[in-house]
């Protein structure tokens, strides 16, 4: 393949969810899952042109909804436009790491799960795995291909979806949220590997920092024309343009609502006016719609969620949670026993740190399941648990059912009004859980907890799928929580803007 050669070019691509099913119903893939969800008609791109060549490193930008899963699907095949046509060099592998490991995938083995990436058996695949293992910094666990991939933390999880990817040897290699449960140190060594790397590759991610060290372009997708433009530069390059943009799209528009409103004046007052002045109006009109026309659609943020608070459970006293123990997981997985003495008392917060793999989510899931040794959560104390993998949500609910479970006593009006905050519409609510995008159920689970009223509120990395307008708004309310809370983030901005009162580390 030449250096210059397009590895896919798309040619007047639209694409509509319904364009190919009954008239009033689409399809939708959950992500992660691949399973088809049923909606109504929605347009996601209209007569899109852009290429790439070989080696280049993109970044896609663009609204919540703007399409950006739908365009890496459509890459992929696994879907396919309405109209237009998706042209590939001969032979091109497009490989896809997703934002989430299938559910069905989490119960197989590593060997089996790598296996299940490729498109032939393959008898010689162990050393095959150990290759792309160092390549995401995850070899040298003991027995690393017999391992259930459930067993693995979140972080190690996103480093094997990378190597799933890898394994396929891609000529164009598609990156959805890639450091979402990533440490510092992963997220460093992701960027390293990036910048090294030959091939080409596209990366839909909100880190404008980890972005900006390998992206050389963007691609924007716009919710509105629908559209993808094709920007040289880095992230920041690019929210420049689109900002310098939208001042000049609003300064003409301003420039034409004045000249529509002087022509609405001067017709009114020549059609009174009678005889040819009615002409004079009448083709005066027919300027202020041809300057309606002119007006241009501004592009618009995203909706942000409401500020919010996290109601705490009353009458709270005394000691909510004791931790006199922790166990954590030695580099060759062996489990060790430490020692500490913490008590979090009403209004205390406590940050939970510590490499991918050593045992966070397994420590925070025994506290929250009142099964971890050394812990102690005192009687009557509700717990609020935000697990990074959502599954404290029933997928077969409706958000609706969730929410009316998570409330308890029955109050209509305060659900939906707290669903709206968080962008929980009424075409949302009475969708089911397994069918949202990992952004709509984060949403889903953070409203859960407002409802939920805890005492001690346990949340783990709970920026990840989640759309970076939101997560000052989130910080605020963790940061004022009136409860017993512990949090793990290894967002360093996130953590900053939340009150933290004690730390344990659990790498010490």
């Amino acid at each position: 393949m030449a250096k210059e050669e397009s590895v896919i070019r798309f040619e007047s691509v639209s694409f509509e969810y319904g364009a190919h099913e009954d008239v009033g119903t689409s399809i939708s893939l959950s992500p992660g899952t691949g399973k088809r969800n049923w909606s109504h008609n929605k347009p996601i791109l209209e007569e899109v042109d852009f290429s790439l060549r070989r080696g280049m490193k993109m970044a896609v930008m663009g609204q919540n909804g703007a399409g950006k899963s739908t365009l890496f699907s459509l890459m992929t095949g696994a879907l396919k436009p309405e109209s237009g046509e998706i042209h590939t060099a001969h032979g091109m592998k497009v490989a896809l790491a997703s934002q989430v490991i299938p559910r069905e995938k989490m119960e197989l083995t590593v060997r089996d799960f790598f296996q299940s990436y490729l498109d032939a058996k393959a008898y010689d695949i162990d050393p095959k795995i150990d290759d792309v293992l160092e390549v995401v910094n995850l070899k040298g666990h003991t027995k690393v291909h017999d391992r259930i991939v459930k067993s693995f933390s979140g972080g190690q999880q996103a480093r094997l979806l990378l190597a799933s990817a890898l394994i396929q040897n891609p000529d164009l290699l598609l990156l959805d949220e890639p450091t979402n449960n990533l440490d510092k140190a992963g997220i460093e060594h992701l960027t390293n590997f990036l910048v090294a790397y030959q091939g080409t590759c596209v990366v839909i991610s909100h880190d404008a920092e980890f972005l900006n060290a390998f992206t050389t372009g963007v691609l924007y997708l716009d919710v509105f024309t629908r559209k993808i433009e094709q920007y040289p530069g880095n992230y920041h390059d690019v929210q420049r343009d689109i900002l310098a943009r939208i001042e000049k799209e609003n300064r003409k528009n301003a420039q034409l609502e004045k000249k529509i409103q002087e022509n609405k004046d001067k017709a009114n007052f020549f059609a009174q006016k009678g005889g040819k002045m009615r002409l004079v109006a009448k083709k005066m009109r027919t300027e202020v719609e041809e300057m309606e026309e002119a007006k241009v659609d501004v592009r618009k943020e995203d909706k942000t969620i409401r500020p919010f608070t996290i109601p705490a459970q009353e009458h709270l006293s005394g000691v909510v949670l004791a931790l006199t123990s922790y166990t954590v997981q030695s580099p060759k997985g062996k489990p060790i026993t430490k020692k500490t003495n913490i008590a979090l008392r009403k209004n205390q917060h406590l940050l939970l740190r510590g490499p991918n793999g050593i045992g966070k989510t397994t420590l925070l899931e025994a506290i929250a399941r009142g099964i971890a040794e050394g812990a102690v959560i005192s009687d009557g104390v509700k717990v609020g648990y935000y697990r990074q993998d959502f599954s404290t949500l029933d997928f077969d609910q409706t958000v609706l059912e969730a929410l009316r479970h998570a409330m308890g006593r029955p109050d209509e009006e305060r659900l939906r009004t707290i669903a709206a905050g968080f962008l929980i519409t009424a075409d949302v609510i009475h969708t089911k859980i397994g069918s949202l995008s990992e952004g709509q159920k984060g949403l889903v689970a953070i409203a859960s907890l407002v409802l939920e009223r805890p005492g001690l509120l346990i949340l783990d990395e709970p920026t990840n799928h989640i759309n970076f307008r939101h997560l000052p708004i989130i910080a605020k309310a963790l940061d004022q929580y009136a409860g017993a809370l512990i949090l793990v983030s290894h967002v360093p901005e996130f953590v900053a803007q939340v009150r933290i009162d004690d730390i344990l580390d659990l790498g010490k």
